[in-house]
């Protein structure tokens, strides 16, 4: 049987994901020998929880098994929450990046900086400068790219305070729980495997 198509899988989860609170952030679907491996990343403004994470995988395993297009192929469901490795496409990324360490790529520099607030359009970064770090805007249709920076210590306080803290529901670089789901600065994806 072949792999179940990726616009199929986002047709049959999307509504469900947010129905639950969440945002639908990626559909992966691939095939590893016999079986095919049906990756879902999510998240939400308040992070993703091992509980949250345990609960869609379980909603969306029983919607895919109800579905009888895919035949009786195997799969694994691996739902996830987004690593630091993930661009930050959307103003939701932004804001739910609030206070992490990022670089930008703009058309003719690139900016290394702690995500403020978000506004119309623009976002605040927090940028070293003499005398202190101060607020620059970028304009959101500016950004090439950006993508947040692992950092393995404390952010610096004056940044931070400048930044106005770390999005609720997030923890901050350096802190006891990084590791864990809706905060993570490590480069892999805490996910739950479900055999379907």
């Amino acid at each position: 049987m072949p792999v179940p198509p990726r616009e199929k899988v986002v047709e049959l989860v999307s509504d469900l994901i947010r129905h639950q609170g969440f945002d639908l952030e990626d559909v992966t679907v691939s095939q590893a020998g016999s079986r095919s491996v049906v990756r879902i990343m999510v998240d939400s403004d308040a992070g993703l929880g091992l509980d949250s994470v345990a609960d869609l995988s379980r909603l969306i395993s029983e919607r895919l098994d109800a579905v009888t297009e895919f035949g009786e192929t195997p799969y694994t469901l691996e739902v996830t929450s987004p690593g630091v490795d993930r661009p930050l496409t959307e103003p939701r990324h932004w804001r739910r990046a609030r206070g992490r360490k990022v670089r930008v790529d703009l058309a003719d520099e690139k900016v290394v900086g702690r995500i403020g607030a978000l506004g119309e359009g623009a976002v605040a970064l927090v940028v070293p400068a003499k005398g202190g770090p101060v607020v620059r805007e970028i304009p959101l249709a500016d950004v090439v790219k950006a993508v947040v920076q692992v950092e393995f210590s404390p952010p610096n306080a004056a940044e931070l305070e400048l930044a106005g803290g770390v999005a609720d529901g997030r923890v901050a670089a350096g802190e006891p729980g990084e590791t864990d789901l809706g905060g993570t600065d490590d480069d892999t994806d805490d996910e739950i495997h479900v055999e379907g």
